[in-house]
């Protein structure tokens, strides 16, 4: 129930649970209160330090992970007063409501962009206790599609809603504190925001539903993922976000040189035969209709002028460059240590990470980031688990890209943790199936083994492999239960 919530409560992206007044009106969202319930959760099994000792004796990036969270409780509230003064940074103005410039001293972001990240490492660290103890990659699985399907549906709705003429039937769950930017239109086109507070926000968390939703059907040929791929691809075009058409052209990069190897393998699949084809089907019918009338498309060629050609030269664009320039220049006054998590707001995470992480915790950031990216291990791991698996990575690396567009906070996201530690506890687990069958195949290839499982290891295909090497009987223990 925990895991389900958690992941589906990701839709809410405005929706908070409190304001916290002490923290200069810090508004947490659903999830963190699904997050919180779990970490305590786990905390309070009675077999917590064995958990606990597991996890870390069988995963080394929750070392790192814990060496950044502590980094990062030290810097955010040391550096904010070793450096006070020294440097600009960008803070939210409490009377203004606006991100001002301001030197740098410290800041109640200091306190709950820090507890955000710190609840989120918790989070992974939870999670990968109750993964490795038993199989629940069907809960992950259960928790992504509620979350793909909510965030769809209630697009659709904001969708249909403003272009009818309701209006923003949707602002009523925008309780967050935040700057709600809800009935915004760009060249023409009325912004989809869905249940977030921006179009951007919006368009970010659908390049990554877009993301798992395409791998999923990818692998599994699911029609759920496959119609759910098709709404929040034209959720996401219709967005008029410059994160939305940047995120997916980049996107894109890798489905097509998927489609170009199997292009070059001979071997191509029913389903990049469909894309191929709606793409050729796609481009007749814009050119069919550009030559009978001219003028069809004008709108769409002024927003793509707008949100993309011309953004640059905005004044969103031109702040938003100072933004992260100055950031930089943050990161070089103070010595490559950084400002402190929270202290400061740039308009890209990798330049946000930078400046507030320093050089010393970007890097660990970046080893996290190649453990997401690496995924699991393959060959050792059932075809569902590692659809689900890959899926979920590409969603969390679908919305880091989304992030390196727009992003202002050092904080990965839920999203990133929640996919850390599938991907680590998968490799875990795949790793202990290994050791147990190198342990387990006489080296004369007669006789039985007796091979111990417990949770995900103990899988059907797994089994095979086993009695295919072993040559002899195997005996399976699975939470308890000896076959």
């Amino acid at each position: 129930m925990l895991i389900i919530g958690l992941i589906a409560s990701q839709a809410f992206g405005a929706t908070a649970v409190m304001t916290l007044t002490f923290l200069g009106g810090s508004s947490p969202l659903i999830y963190t209160m699904f997050a919180a319930l779990l970490v305590t959760a786990v905390a309070a099994r009675r077999r917590i330090w064995l958990d606990l000792g597991i996890v870390f004796g069988s995963i080394r990036p929750v070392w790192i992970l814990t060496s950044l969270m502590l980094y990062a409780i030290i810097g955010s509230w040391l550096f904010p007063r070793f450096f006070a003064g020294q440097t600009a940074v960008f803070v939210q103005s409490k009377t203004r409501g606006i991100v001002i410039e301001d030197s740098l001293a410290p800041v109640s972001g200091n306190i709950s962009q820090t507890a955000y990240f710190i609840l989120g490492g918790l989070t992974a660290i939870a999670l990968c206790a109750l993964l490795l103890h038993s199989d629940r990659i069907e809960q992950v699985r259960r928790g992504f599609f509620l979350w793909c399907g909510l965030h769809a549906g209630m697009g659709v709705f904001d969708f249909i809603s403003k272009n009818v003429g309701a209006g923003d039937l949707l602002a009523p769950i925008r309780t967050a504190n935040y700057a709600i930017i809800s009935n915004a239109t760009e060249a023409g086109f009325v912004r989809i925001t869905g249940p977030f507070s921006e179009a951007s926000s919006f368009a970010s968390v659908s390049l990554a539903c877009l993301a798992f939703c395409y791998s999923y059907w990818r692998k599994t040929k699911s029609p759920l993922a496959k119609w759910l791929s098709a709404i929040l691809l034209f959720l996401t075009i219709l967005s008029t976000s410059s994160t939305a058409y940047v995120g997916l052209t980049l996107l894109c990069i890798p489905v097509a040189l998927s489609m170009l190897a199997s292009v070059l393998r001979g071997k191509v699949e029913s389903e990049e035969i469909l894309i191929m084809a709606l793409m050729v089907v796609g481009g007749a019918a814009i050119l069919g209709i550009s030559l009978y009338k001219a003028e069809a498309f004008d709108p769409f060629v002024r927003l793509i002028n707008s949100t993309i050609i011309n953004k640059a030269d905005s004044g969103s664009g031109h702040e938003r460059t100072y933004w992260n320039v100055k950031s930089l220049q943050s990161f070089l006054d103070t010595s490559g240590l950084g400002v402190g998590f929270g202290s400061s707001r740039a308009s890209s995470w990798p330049i946000a990470v930078l400046s507030q992480l320093g050089l010393f915790g970007s890097l660990m950031m970046g080893v996290l980031l190649c453990v997401l990216a690496r995924g699991a291990v393959r060959e050792w791991v059932d075809p569902e688990t590692d659809a689900v698996v890959a899926s979920v990575r590409n969603a969390a690396l679908a919305s880091i890209i989304a992030m390196s567009v727009s992003g202002g906070s050092a904080d990965p996201g839920i999203l990133f943790f929640i996919a850390l530690a599938v991907v680590c506890a998968t490799r875990a687990s795949a790793r202990r199936t290994m050791a147990a069958l190198e342990r387990s195949a006489p080296a004369s290839g007669h006789g039985g083994a007796n091979v111990v499982y417990s949770g995900s290891a103990a899988l059907a295909s797994r089994r095979q492999r086993l009695l295919a090497m072993s040559q002899g009987p195997v005996m399976f223990k699975m939470d308890g239960d000896v076959e």
